[in-house]
């Protein structure tokens, strides 16, 4: 692999400008990609150039450049975790209608939480999560499920690591996450309420696959009332769902 000057591969600066995009910023002028990406511009100039000529990136008629269809194409070909989300979507478009709000998939990214499906009601409450986005693992539903039935030195990590604060809500405190985490293997589930945003409850439980290893968390984010915890056996039925299809897949 060819390197820079500076010792790096052109593999490492195509991944930062592909990198520079985010659900929440999809098109970017070349000199802004080539900033998140720390280039100089005139070598994230013609990187992108390459990347446009191969469809890996396209340009918009204001000349701002986004993902192309090609790298959306090769990406969802190879998805690990496209049969996964084909077998769950019945089972999240059934627990929609059933919560009313959101619903949705996730699985473990390293030290976050990566969404590879999420539902939506057109009036739900507020929810941070996107598709192809990731979460903090301490601070979300999904993220406590999965890193509780994570490797011991994950969870040691997460634990040693910044915790940062995002309600008041929010787990910060690594004693108190330790607990939590027991108490998620223990009683199969996690309510979350207000721990990313105030109004808003996060109720997660595991998804195992065949070996029982747990291998995504699937959850629903609701109101933060006296009425979140009565969705948790709706919940916990529509992962029993996802792991059957799982088995006879």
């Amino acid at each position: 692999m060819a390197r820079s000057s500076s010792g790096e591969s052109v593999l490492e600066r195509v991944v930062r400008i592909l990198e520079a995009f985010t659900p929440e910023d999809r098109a970017l002028t070349v000199g802004e990609v080539s900033r998140r990406a720390g280039l100089p511009l005139a070598t994230g100039s013609r990187m992108i150039a390459d990347l446009v000529e191969h469809g890996l990136l396209s340009r918009d008629t204001d000349r701002r450049v986004r993902v192309g269809t090609r790298l959306w194409a090769l990406a969802s070909r190879a998805s690990p975790t496209l049969s996964l989300r084909e077998l769950a979507m019945p089972v999240l478009e059934d627990l929609l209608r059933a919560v009313g709000h959101h619903a949705q998939l996730g699985v473990l990214d390293g030290d976050e939480v990566l969404f590879v499906e999420r539902l939506s009601t057109e009036h739900a409450v507020i929810n941070y999560t996107r598709i192809a986005a990731r979460l903090p693992i301490h601070a979300s539903s999904s993220g406590l499920v999965l890193l509780a039935h994570g490797p011991a030195e994950q969870q040691q990590r997460v634990l040693d690591g910044p915790l940062p604060r995002f309600t008041p809500a929010t787990i910060t405190d690594p004693g108190e996450l330790r607990r939590r985490l027991a108490d998620v293997r223990r009683q199969g589930f996690v309510l979350c309420p207000g721990h990313l945003h105030p109004d808003a409850t996060g109720i997660a439980v595991p998804v195992r696959d065949e070996t029982g290893t747990v291998a995504a968390a699937v959850s629903v984010i609701v109101p933060n009332d006296e009425h979140a915890r009565g969705h948790v056996a709706t919940l916990t039925a529509a992962a029993r769902r996802i792991e059957r299809r799982l088995r006879s897949h």
